[in-house]
């Protein structure tokens, strides 16, 4: 019975110990892999950048990539995805826009944003839209582009800023 106790009492945390430590660990990992990126990283933002940035990706959307640069004054997240029509209806209504807003032709993100992630809009036979949500600060603001070339199945870009 005394032996049980001992190994109840000492194995029980210090197995939580070692699993504690390796998630810690991994989690380290991660975080030095995505601080290194120099471009779209193949993955889903966090909800925290999510939430921070205001950019609801929608379930159901593919090709999630984003890229996230941050100074002293301006932080940044680009997000690139894949969404059915509907979905972008629903994304564009999350961010306080329409459909109804977007510009045919109208690139509204900058030369700078897009030559940091490597975006370009100058591919002919594509049919671009765009629109812009600003927002009072501290709110983020978000300029959106949309490849409606496949109007069933779109693809968004978004540069969400935050300043100091």
């Amino acid at each position: 019975m005394t032996a049980i106790v001992i190994v109840l009492l000492i194995g029980i945390p210090a197995g939580y110990l070692v699993i504690s430590a390796a998630q810690s660990r991994d989690s380290g990992r991660d975080k030095e892999v995505e601080s290194s990126a120099t471009g779209l990283q193949n993955l889903r933002p966090s909800k925290m950048k999510r939430r921070v940035f205001e950019v609801p990706i929608p379930d159901g959307a593919t090709d999630v990539r984003y890229f996230e640069t941050s100074n002293w004054r301006t932080s940044r997240l680009y997000v690139q995805f894949d969404v059915t029509s509907g979905r972008l209806d629903t994304f564009l209504s999350e961010l306080g826009t329409s459909r109804s807003d977007l510009r045919a032709g109208d690139l509204t993100i900058s030369p700078r944003d897009r030559e940091a992630v490597g975006w370009n809009f100058d591919i002919p036979g594509h049919d671009w839209a765009g629109t812009s949500n600003r927002q009072p600060s501290p709110r983020p603001s978000q300029d959106i582009i949309v490849d409606l070339t496949d109007p069933g199945f779109p693809r968004v870009f978004v540069v969400s800023t935050t300043t100091a």
